[in-house]
Parts: structure tokens; sequence; C-alpha cells
């Protein structure tokens, strides 16, 4: 690549970072406020999670457009095809994370006026952990840091020990009260949506990887 084309790439491949990592603020903020909705029973907030959710798919479409238009015109090669054909993974990748928030956002309107089952704990830590993940996801990303990225990807763990923790006491509370089961069920939902986010973080870890070593590696299997 000449260093005028070489420029050229570096200016449009930071665009296109820097409209990838304002996705991953706004999917963030998604996933937040997914959960504030959740504890409050903010069916208003909730509304507006599921309605931020086509400024995220947007986004998505934009970034894979500036990507596609950077492969037919600047010809990258090497780490640099790598790093634009990861980004366009890693955006459908925070698409859904937007579309699992706006899952639970969809939860709460469902949930109506109907209380709670029982005081959220574990759900919460979820949500804490689901962020932390992303966001360390992104970092990577852009250090290009395959040793962060595996570190991320082995935090899933964490993630599914927190699930099955959820789902085995609610499954013994619908066992012992056949009452709650709608509610427990909701709850379910909420803490499915988070799991696969989990998952979903994941994926970006391994295109992280994919993008330093050249090596496609399904982690933390």
């Amino acid at each position: 690549m000449s260093q005028s084309l070489r420029g050229e790439y570096d200016r449009q491949f930071a665009q296109v970072r820097d409209d990838l990592l304002r996705m991953g603020t706004m999917v963030d903020q998604s996933i937040a406020k997914s959960l504030e909705s959740l504890q409050n029973r903010d069916r208003s907030l909730a509304q507006r999670v599921i309605d931020e959710d086509e400024e995220i798919n947007a986004l998505r479409f934009k970034i894979e457009e500036a990507c596609l238009a950077l492969i037919a015109t600047q010809q990258p090669a090497a780490t640099d095809l790598r790093a634009v054909v990861a980004t366009m993974s890693i955006v459908v990748e925070m698409e859904r994370m937007a579309d699992h928030a706006a899952g639970i956002a969809k939860t709460v309107i469902l949930m109506g006026d109907e209380p709670l089952l029982k005081p959220l704990i574990d759900i919460p830590r979820m949500v804490k952990l689901a962020r932390e993940m992303l966001q360390k996801s992104l970092e990577a990303y852009v250090h290009c840091d395959p040793k962060n990225a595996r570190m991320v990807a082995d935090r899933d763990d964490e993630m599914d020990l927190l699930y099955e923790a959820v789902f085995e006491e609610l499954l013994e509370i619908m066992a012992t009260k056949p009452g709650s089961v709608q509610r427990a069920t909701y709850l379910m939902w909420c803490a499915h949506n988070l799991e696969r986010i989990g998952d979903r973080v994941t994926n970006i870890a391994e295109r992280v990887v994919f993008v330093s070593t050249g090596d496609m590696q399904e982690l933390n299997v």
C-alpha cells in the first residue's frame, strides 16, 4: 500500500473505529437502562430502550457500509483486511446485544403492574459483569490485544454460573409456589438475555484474537 493510500486508509478506518466505539457506548447504556427499567418497573424507560434500538441498528448498517467501501476502494491486505472484516462481525454482535437489552425491556412491559417475584440479586450482578466484559473487549479491540481479549472470554464462565444460579433458584420457587410460574418466567427471560450478551462479548474477543494473530479460534469452549 502506497503512503498516500496508507494515509487514506488510516483516516477512514479511524472513523469506522470511532463509530464502533460510539455504538459500544450506546449498547452499554441500553443494557444499563434495561436493568433500571426492570428494577423500578419503569415501562416508560423500557419503551425508550426499545425505541433506541433502531438507532443502534442504523449505526450498525452505517459501519458495515463504511467497511465495504474501505475494502472496495483501499484494497486492504493482511492485518488491515482482518481488522475491517472483524469490525463488521463485531458490530453485528453488538447490535444483537442491543436486541437482548430490548428483550429485557419488552419483558418489563409484559409484566405490567405485577410485582417482582423476588428481590433482584444475581441479575444486577449479571448486568455489571456484561458491561465490564463489553468495555474490556472494546479496549482489547482498540489496542489489538489478544491477551486481554482471552481474559474477557474467560469471564463468560462467571456469567454462566450466575445464570445457572438464577435459573435454579427460580425453578425451585416455581416448584414450591405454582402461582409464581409466570413471574418467575419473566425473570428467567431477563437472565437468559444477559447470558446471551456474555456469549456475544466472547465472540468479539474471538475477533480481536483473529485480527492480532490471524488465527480464528473458539474461546472458552
